[in-house]
């Protein structure tokens, strides 16, 4: 009788550390968030809307949410794409190496932009007018492991950079200045 008792004691401490496992308990991830098919849809989610009661940051390679109770649960880019958000300024600006989709604040929300985009080959990536969110950033999507030149203008104001989309880059670009062109 009490080898049952044990053995099924034993069962449920198993079938609850797999539960803890499966949720994602110790920051391990959940196996919804190794699929990254959603996960430009989440990003824009976060981007553009104000949350209360979590926070998300994106690296080069994953997009990171933390609710309030501090648990993290991390979804992984997809891997031939680098997601870079800009906010271009004129005044304002802070600086910035890992973009938080819910914290980080540009200076020009909702205003149009010519948005260009190369890569150093000169084949054009992004060629059109965008709108900043309510944060003040232009989010892309851009092919990895490569380097740009963008051009962001608006009513004659122009800002050039250099980028690119390797491991270690930044996601939040802060020092595009919109400056008269010459």
């Amino acid at each position: 009788m009490r080898t049952k008792i044990w053995m099924a004691s034993g069962a449920v401490v198993v079938v609850a550390l797999g539960a803890v496992l499966f949720v994602g308990g110790n920051d391990k991830k959940s196996p919804a968030a190794t699929d990254t098919s959603n996960v430009k849809q989440l990003v824009q989610e976060y981007s553009s809307s104000s949350m209360k009661d979590l926070s998300a940051s994106i690296t080069s390679e994953q997009l990171i949410v933390t609710d309030s109770n501090s648990q993290s649960t991390k979804y992984d880019l997809p891997k031939d794409e680098f997601f870079v958000s800009i906010a271009p300024y004129v005044k304002n600006t802070h600086p910035c190496a890992t973009h938080s989709l819910t914290g980080c604040q540009g200076e020009l929300t909702e205003q149009t932009f010519n948005v260009y985009v190369e890569d150093t080959a000169g084949n054009v990536i992004v060629d059109q007018t965008m709108k900043s969110q309510s944060n003040g950033f232009i989010d892309l999507w851009l092919p990895r492991d490569k380097k740009y030149n963008v051009t962001i203008e608006q009513d004659g104001v122009k800002a050039k950079a250099a980028l690119s989309t390797f491991k270690s880059d930044n996601t939040c670009v802060t020092t595009m200045q919109l400056v008269e062109s010459i």
